[in-house]
């Protein structure tokens, strides 16, 4: 195809997890479209559904402060965490706070993982005057409930006192951004199905899941209610669940509420193509993963796919992807194919092989 027919490309491609971030993979996109496209505009649109780089997709969206604060880790280590900052808004990532890639493999442990420090990212934002948070849910290490984050809350607002004393909070709406959504307990809930990847053990994940629904019991006497079984309580290993149930949190799909904040469907206007990724892509991608959510607001123009792996590329194809392609040669290892160097040259080569084919 003559490339004068590609007068403006958006690029917006999820992060390769322990690789590449949202806006690295842009950026190498963006080097291989002007290298067979000079005259083209290039639109990057930095994007996340809620896990990592969200705290970079929103400051790229809505600028702000960067605040960093020194909370606990996973493990009630100390580590520095930030969050954004834009006049009475707050944008929290949990994995900055409670994140599995702040655990070796062998630190890995849901029983022991707590939620602390994201809840004292909270308190710090709430203090700091914000009165809106928005709360990525993804990567995290935990599956307690969200029963840390309380307890720092708590902690921090009414340290002699009882939740109901914590009046400071009741001022503040949340929303938690999502795409997953599981309830909190039960064969579809935070422990059995996500658990395991955290490190959970088969006996483990009895004992997280029989706690999980001994806490949704307690707080629904307490209540009066019960929001165990909403969809995104189950998100970060039950994080999702104390933020509907105690701060009355709204849940939003990640990728939809970011894609309505940049305005990506304005952005897609008049674009001849729009070039969209992530890590792995398959049959769940089709679940609303952010792939799916950037074809659905693509206008009508063509949705190229790039992953580091691609399965099940016919049903892809027939999802309304223009393409699905692997960005990685056959045989590289995983270990090769992970260094972000070799990421992004293959992305680039890729993103050119690519146009030169439709």
């Amino acid at each position: 195809m003559d490339n004068r027919v590609y007068r403006k490309i958006v690029i917006a491609i999820d992060s390769l997890k322990g690789c590449l971030s949202s806006v690295e993979a842009n950026m190498a996109a963006a080097e291989g479209v002007r290298s067979v496209c000079p005259g083209a505009e290039v639109v990057q649109v930095p994007v996340s559904d809620g896990g990592e780089g969200f705290l970079e997709a929103y400051r790229a969206a809505i600028g702000g402060e960067t605040v960093e604060v020194v909370v606990r880790d996973p493990l009630m280590r100390p580590v520095t965490a930030a969050y954004l900052l834009q006049g009475s808004t707050a944008v929290i990532e949990t994995a900055r706070a409670s994140g599995l890639t702040l655990l070796a493999d062998g630190e890995r442990n849901p029983l022991v993982a707590t939620s602390y420090g994201t809840g004292q990212l909270v308190a710090d934002a709430v203090r700091r005057g914000a009165r809106h948070l928005i709360v990525g849910l993804g990567g995290s290490a935990t599956s307690d409930a969200g029963m840390g984050m309380l307890r720092a809350l708590k902690d921090a607002f009414a340290p002699d006192g009882i939740w109901d004393d914590i009046g400071e909070l009741r001022s503040v709406s949340v929303t938690i951004a999502s795409d997953v959504r599981n309830p909190l307990y039960g064969d579809d809930g935070a422990a059995c199905v996500f658990a395991p990847q955290k490190g959970a053990t088969p006996e483990m994940v009895v004992r997280l899941d029989e706690r999980a629904r001994r806490f949704a019991d307690i707080s629904a006497r307490h209540f009066g209610f019960d929001r165990s079984a909403m969809a995104g309580a189950g998100a970060a290993g039950g994080l999702g669940y104390a933020f509907l149930q105690y701060l009355d949190a709204t849940c939003m799909s990640g990728i939809q509420l970011l894609l309505d904040t940049v305005r990506f469907s304005v952005l897609a206007e008049g674009a001849d193509l729009i070039i969209t990724g992530e890590g792995s892509a398959d049959r769940q991608t089709m679940m609303g993963k952010l792939p799916m959510g950037i074809l659905n607001h693509a206008n009508g123009a063509p949705v190229a796919l790039i992953a580091g792996r691609i399965s099940d590329r016919d049903a892809l194809l027939s999802a309304g992807f223009a393409r699905a392609e692997c960005i990685n040669p056959p045989g590289i290892s995983l270990a090769e194919a992970m260094r972000p160097e070799v990421a992004q040259r293959n992305i680039r080569q890729t993103v050119v092989r690519m146009i030169g084919s439709f």
